[in-house]
């Protein structure tokens, strides 16, 4: 059977005992603020004595360091109106310990024979976590700060690549007129379309809100209005058709896909129609399925029978197409005949979940 205390004396004693198991610095406060009992973690925290704490007010311990209006006000407030306070942020220069930050806790503790109130009042060290958390603020800037200058470095680095190639571009035509070779003017010519339309994909790109992600309907419109206002021209009978349901693309995978679209529009604008053409149509068609994608690109010209369903040998063009499919995982089909070319990238990661595109 567990004797009652039997003075006061004992009641205290039992205090100061829980008090000292408290691992975090606390301070046992009168109604006036005054200490009345101290935590062994509150003299090794502060590095300070009993005498320099026990018996004197709160605002008098240190150098004053809890002297703080909005403290003082808080706690004034806790014990007449039954309150609490939390997590209270004080930072300063401690004696003896120099400048940490603390969290302050208080509670007070009613009496039933209201007798007495007392506060209790708790110090949580947060310094560590405090520094983290400047030095992450600060990390996390630098960052911010390294991701907009690279923004504008990459912003002048396009303005540059566009200069240049409108220079190459430039520099091709001006050959062609001047060069006496019809061979040697038409890989000039050539050069000039696939460097236009390589300007188209990186005007696009420029365009683009998102560097990351490139929307792939009206990425690959664009570049077909290039190449179609520098190829058809004047010859209306032939039409360039764009059918895409959507979807978006890295800008590695669009930079892929949009010279190999360039490199099929150009070798069926140049090959499948005769001068004498009527309604001719090159159709553009990129269909996606979740992870897996179709790019067709088909015209309805003279075609080249002898060539059906094997892809077409020789060539940068035809080089340069395996070359990018082969880096986008990409199988190449191409069927002619006299209907037409119709020439089909997939990439599929399950062949049964093909789209279905001709």
């Amino acid at each position: 059977m567990i004797e009652p205390f039997k003075d006061i004396e004992d009641t205290r004693a039992l205090a100061q005992a829980i008090v000292d198991t408290v691992r975090e610095p606390l301070l046992v406060l009168d109604s006036d603020l005054r200490v009345l009992a101290v935590s062994r973690s509150y003299y090794l925290t502060f590095r300070v004595d009993r005498q320099d704490v026990l018996g004197r007010p709160l605002y008098a311990l240190g150098d004053g360091q809890w002297q703080i209006p909005a403290l003082r006000k808080r706690l004034e407030k806790i014990i007449p109106e039954r309150a609490a306070m939390d997590a209270f942020e004080v930072e300063h220069e401690f004696p003896r310990i120099g400048r940490r930050v603390m969290l302050l806790n208080a509670r007070a503790v009613f009496y039933a024979d209201h007798a007495q109130t007392t506060l209790l009042l708790a110090f949580e060290d947060v310094t560590e976590r405090r520094t983290i958390e400047r030095e992450k603020e600060e990390l996390l800037r630098q960052a911010e700060e390294l991701l907009r200058q690279k923004d504008v470095l990459l912003r002048e680095l396009e303005h540059r690549v566009a200069n240049s190639l409108q220079i190459i571009a430039s520099i091709l035509m001006l050959k062609a007129r001047t060069v006496t070779s019809e061979e040697t003017r038409q890989h000039l010519r050539d050069a000039h379309q696939r460097v236009m339309a390589l300007a188209a994909v990186q005007e696009h790109l420029h365009a683009s809100e998102r560097h990351d992600l490139i929307e792939i309907g009206p990425y690959l419109s664009r570049l077909c209005e290039s190449l179609a206002a520098s190829m058809i021209r004047d010859r209306r009978p032939i039409s360039l058709q764009i059918l895409v349901n959507g979807g978006t693309a890295e800008s590695a995978k669009a930079v892929s896909l949009g010279l190999i679209v360039t490199e099929l529009v150009i070798n069926a604008l140049k090959h499948a129609f005769p001068k004498d053409t009527q309604d001719g149509q090159v159709v553009v068609s990129y269909q996606i399925d979740g992870p897996d994608w179709k790019l067709v690109v088909s015209d309805n010209g003279i075609g080249k029978p002898d060539v059906a369903n094997t892809p077409a040998k020789g060539g940068l063009g035809t080089t340069l197409v395996k070359a990018l499919a082969q880096d986008l995982d990409a199988k190449v089909e191409v069927v002619s005949g006299p209907g037409g070319v119709n020439v089909s990238l997939t990439h599929a990661a399950f062949p049964s979940r093909l789209p279905q595109t001709t």
